[in-house]
């Protein structure tokens, strides 16, 4: 799904240039389940930037799904990106005047066509999120936890190969943070390829692969022998114990 080789990404500057990637390699298969993760200034949100065809790399080779990126004029890699990735952000983006339905429904507006299932796809993806009770709501009658879930289902309404979320918890209490992670779960269940960035260790453990970057480098890439279950850990967490 996902092959970098040797990945460079330096900024420009009025005395010298940043160096920020410095030679990344690695490869995601299809529905693998990834936390890439590191400290502040560490390369995870120019990393991110580059998986999601936000920005392009230096240096490197960059292949999507088969398609070479370098290759791509910048048309070419806006269609292949709002084809090939769903995007999730710590903060949420949603329109406070639109109801729940309609924020999902709102990237089918740029789509080469606007698909006759448009309104039967926007509720799967409450449902697939466990909202399907909440369509008709704004945000502001929604916890933070049921507003990370909109825009989950915002993004799984083209039906991307990948989901790509940045610090998708930051912003969201515990038990709202495991309840978005216990949707990434299911949804990697169901043959999703997801690519969690995160700085917190704890998020990291619930993917079944961690990398780790230090100083614009691959530091460590590793399985995760047993996962944790973020519904497992909601229930011990309603029940007063220790999630």
């Amino acid at each position: 799904m996902i092959e970098l080789e040797g990945i460079e990404k330096t900024y420009p500057g009025a005395a010298r240039a940043t160096p920020v990637l410095k030679g990344v390699s690695f490869h995601i298969e299809a529905g693998e389940y990834v936390a890439i993760m590191g400290a502040s200034g560490t390369g995870k949100t120019t990393l991110m930037n580059v998986l999601g065809c936000l920005d392009r790399p230096t240096a490197g080779r960059y292949s999507l799904d088969g398609a070479q990126i370098g290759d791509l004029d910048d048309d070419a890699l806006a269609h292949l990106r709002n084809r090939k990735i769903g995007f999730v952000f710590q903060q949420f983006h949603l329109l406070d005047r639109a109801s729940a339905v309609q924020n999902v429904l709102l990237p089918l507006i740029y789509a080469e066509e606007y698909p006759a299932d448009a309104k039967a796809r926007a509720q799967g993806a409450l449902d697939a999120v466990g909202l399907a009770d909440r369509r008709d709501y704004t945000p502001s009658k929604l916890s933070g936890g049921q507003q990370q879930r909109v825009a989950i289902a915002r993004a799984l309404i083209m039906d991307p190969a990948i989901l790509l979320a940045d610090e998708p918890t930051g912003n969201l209490d515990r038990a709202s943070g495991l309840e978005v992670l216990a949707v990434f779960q299911r949804l990697h269940r169901q043959g999703r390829t997801i690519i969690l960035v995160t700085h917190d260790a704890e998020v990291g453990q619930h993917a079944q692969r961690v990398i780790v970057l230090k100083d614009g480098t691959i530091a460590e890439d590793r399985r995760v022998a047993s996962p944790r279950d973020a519904e497992a850990e909601l229930v011990a967490l309603a029940k007063g114990g220790d999630a």
